[in-house]
Protein backbone atom coordinates (compact mmCIF):
# COMPACT_ATOMS: atom_id res chain seq x y z
CA UNK A 1 0.00 0.00 0.00
CA UNK A 2 1.01 3.87 0.19
CA UNK A 3 2.88 5.32 2.48
CA UNK A 4 0.77 5.89 5.72
CA UNK A 5 1.67 9.33 6.55
CA UNK A 6 0.75 10.99 2.94
CA UNK A 7 -1.24 8.44 1.50
CA UNK A 8 -1.91 7.32 -2.27
CA UNK A 9 -1.23 11.58 -2.88
CA UNK A 10 2.62 10.88 -2.40
CA UNK A 11 2.65 8.23 -4.42
CA UNK A 12 0.86 10.24 -7.34
CA UNK A 13 3.37 12.77 -6.37
CA UNK A 14 6.06 10.85 -7.19
CA UNK A 15 4.46 9.38 -10.37
CA UNK A 16 3.99 13.02 -11.66
CA UNK A 17 7.62 13.77 -10.49
CA UNK A 18 6.08 17.57 -9.11
CA UNK A 19 3.12 18.46 -6.68
CA UNK A 20 3.19 21.78 -9.36
CA UNK A 21 0.53 19.39 -11.94
CA UNK A 22 -2.88 18.53 -12.84
CA UNK A 23 -4.50 15.24 -12.00
CA UNK A 24 -6.43 13.41 -14.37
CA UNK A 25 -8.75 11.03 -11.40
CA UNK A 26 -12.06 9.25 -12.47
CA UNK A 27 -14.67 8.42 -10.01
CA UNK A 28 -16.35 4.98 -10.41
CA UNK A 29 -18.85 2.65 -8.51
CA UNK A 30 -22.08 1.38 -8.88
CA UNK A 31 -25.64 3.41 -8.86
CA UNK A 32 -26.19 5.14 -5.37
CA UNK A 33 -21.92 4.15 -3.94
CA UNK A 34 -22.11 7.90 -3.35
CA UNK A 35 -19.94 9.11 -5.75
CA UNK A 36 -21.48 12.46 -6.21
CA UNK A 37 -21.77 13.52 -2.95
CA UNK A 38 -17.88 12.54 -2.37
CA UNK A 39 -17.16 14.76 -5.02
CA UNK A 40 -18.69 17.42 -3.71
CA UNK A 41 -17.41 16.60 -0.10
CA UNK A 42 -13.92 16.82 -2.02
CA UNK A 43 -14.67 20.11 -3.49
CA UNK A 44 -16.35 22.09 0.37
CA UNK A 45 -19.95 21.98 -1.50
CA UNK A 46 -23.22 21.32 -0.20
CA UNK A 47 -23.75 17.29 -0.20
CA UNK A 48 -27.57 17.33 0.51
CA UNK A 49 -28.72 18.46 -3.07
CA UNK A 50 -28.09 15.40 -5.07
CA UNK A 51 -30.12 13.65 -7.86
CA UNK A 52 -28.77 10.64 -9.43
CA UNK A 53 -25.23 11.69 -12.54
CA UNK A 54 -27.44 10.22 -15.37
CA UNK A 55 -24.07 10.84 -17.53
CA UNK A 56 -21.11 12.60 -15.96
CA UNK A 57 -20.16 15.40 -13.86
CA UNK A 58 -15.92 17.06 -13.60
CA UNK A 59 -15.68 19.30 -10.92
CA UNK A 60 -11.28 20.60 -10.60
CA UNK A 61 -10.89 20.40 -6.74
CA UNK A 62 -7.48 22.63 -5.79
CA UNK A 63 -4.71 20.90 -3.24
CA UNK A 64 -1.70 21.39 -2.42
CA UNK A 65 -0.78 23.20 -5.43
CA UNK A 66 -2.36 20.01 -7.49
CA UNK A 67 -5.17 20.93 -9.84
CA UNK A 68 -7.80 17.78 -9.48
CA UNK A 69 -9.68 17.24 -12.45
CA UNK A 70 -12.16 14.75 -11.27
CA UNK A 71 -14.47 12.82 -13.57
CA UNK A 72 -17.49 11.39 -11.73
CA UNK A 73 -19.29 9.18 -14.01
CA UNK A 74 -22.81 7.27 -13.40
CA UNK A 75 -22.98 3.93 -12.26
CA UNK A 76 -26.16 2.69 -13.08
CA UNK A 77 -25.86 -0.61 -15.24
CA UNK A 78 -26.57 0.87 -18.59
CA UNK A 79 -23.74 3.43 -18.35
CA UNK A 80 -21.11 1.30 -16.99
CA UNK A 81 -20.33 -0.12 -20.66
CA UNK A 82 -19.23 3.16 -20.98
CA UNK A 83 -16.51 3.52 -18.43
CA UNK A 84 -13.88 2.17 -19.97
CA UNK A 85 -14.00 5.57 -22.65
CA UNK A 86 -13.28 8.07 -20.46
CA UNK A 87 -10.18 6.19 -18.85
CA UNK A 88 -7.68 7.22 -21.11
CA UNK A 89 -4.52 8.76 -19.21
CA UNK A 90 -6.13 8.40 -15.83
CA UNK A 91 -3.40 9.08 -12.73
CA UNK A 92 -5.37 8.20 -9.92
CA UNK A 93 -8.88 5.75 -10.19
CA UNK A 94 -10.75 6.55 -7.16
CA UNK A 95 -13.29 3.60 -6.85
CA UNK A 96 -16.42 4.14 -4.18
CA UNK A 97 -18.06 1.24 -2.44
CA UNK A 98 -21.84 1.28 -0.63
CA UNK A 99 -20.33 -0.18 2.77
CA UNK A 100 -23.62 -0.96 3.89
CA UNK A 101 -24.70 -2.05 0.49
CA UNK A 102 -24.05 -6.23 1.13
CA UNK A 103 -26.27 -7.52 -1.27
CA UNK A 104 -23.78 -5.63 -4.13
CA UNK A 105 -20.82 -6.56 -2.67
CA UNK A 106 -19.92 -9.13 -5.52
CA UNK A 107 -21.67 -6.93 -7.66
CA UNK A 108 -18.91 -3.96 -7.16
CA UNK A 109 -15.80 -6.60 -6.64
CA UNK A 110 -16.77 -7.63 -10.17
CA UNK A 111 -16.97 -4.53 -11.83
CA UNK A 112 -13.63 -3.40 -10.35
CA UNK A 113 -12.14 -6.58 -10.92
CA UNK A 114 -13.16 -5.79 -14.50
CA UNK A 115 -11.60 -2.21 -14.52
CA UNK A 116 -8.28 -3.48 -13.06
CA UNK A 117 -7.74 -5.49 -16.33
CA UNK A 118 -8.33 -2.58 -18.39
CA UNK A 119 -5.05 -1.61 -20.77
CA UNK A 120 -5.75 2.28 -19.91
CA UNK A 121 -5.95 1.72 -16.07
CA UNK A 122 -2.25 -0.60 -16.17
CA UNK A 123 -0.41 0.34 -13.38
CA UNK A 124 -3.02 3.40 -12.08
CA UNK A 125 -3.30 3.66 -8.66
CA UNK A 126 -6.54 2.73 -6.75
CA UNK A 127 -7.99 4.32 -4.07
CA UNK A 128 -11.44 2.66 -2.81
CA UNK A 129 -13.42 4.61 -0.76
CA UNK A 130 -15.53 2.38 1.59
CA UNK A 131 -17.97 4.83 1.96
CA UNK A 132 -21.71 5.53 4.41
CA UNK A 133 -19.51 4.34 7.58
CA UNK A 134 -22.00 6.78 9.46
CA UNK A 135 -24.55 4.32 8.73
CA UNK A 136 -25.13 0.98 11.83
CA UNK A 137 -25.14 -1.68 8.76
CA UNK A 138 -21.67 -0.63 7.51
CA UNK A 139 -19.24 -3.08 6.96
CA UNK A 140 -15.34 -2.16 8.57
CA UNK A 141 -13.04 -1.22 5.13
CA UNK A 142 -10.74 -3.91 6.19
CA UNK A 143 -13.14 -6.94 5.53
CA UNK A 144 -14.51 -5.01 2.15
CA UNK A 145 -10.62 -4.70 1.32
CA UNK A 146 -10.50 -8.59 2.26
CA UNK A 147 -13.58 -9.44 0.11
CA UNK A 148 -12.33 -7.06 -3.08
CA UNK A 149 -9.02 -9.22 -2.68
CA UNK A 150 -7.17 -5.82 -3.01
CA UNK A 151 -4.02 -7.94 -1.78
CA UNK A 152 -3.61 -9.02 -4.83
CA UNK A 153 -3.17 -6.09 -6.90
CA UNK A 154 0.59 -6.14 -6.98
CA UNK A 155 1.05 -4.26 -10.08
CA UNK A 156 0.05 -0.80 -8.73
CA UNK A 157 -0.41 1.13 -5.16
CA UNK A 158 -4.06 1.11 -3.49
CA UNK A 159 -5.10 2.36 -0.68
CA UNK A 160 -8.62 1.49 0.92
CA UNK A 161 -9.89 4.58 3.11
CA UNK A 162 -13.15 4.54 5.46
CA UNK A 163 -15.41 7.08 4.92
CA UNK A 164 -19.17 9.44 5.27
CA UNK A 165 -19.59 11.16 2.30
CA UNK A 166 -22.76 13.07 3.72
CA UNK A 167 -20.50 14.02 6.86
CA UNK A 168 -17.26 14.54 5.12
CA UNK A 169 -15.06 11.89 7.65
CA UNK A 170 -12.29 10.03 6.58
CA UNK A 171 -12.82 12.58 2.55
CA UNK A 172 -9.92 14.28 2.67
CA UNK A 173 -7.32 11.34 4.87
CA UNK A 174 -5.69 10.61 1.33
CA UNK A 175 -4.56 14.46 0.78
CA UNK A 176 -1.73 15.48 3.12
CA UNK A 177 -2.36 18.64 4.84
CA UNK A 178 -6.48 18.42 4.59
CA UNK A 179 -7.10 15.64 6.79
Amino acid sequence: MGEAQKGLFSVIEKLKGTTEQELRIVLLGLDNAGKTTLLKSLASEDVHTITPTQGFNIKSVASNGMKLNVWDIGGQRKIRSFWKKYLENTDLLIYVIDSADKKRFEETGQELSELIDEEDLKGVPLLVFANKQDLATASPASEIAEGLNLHTYRDRQWQIQACSALSGEGVNNWIPGKV
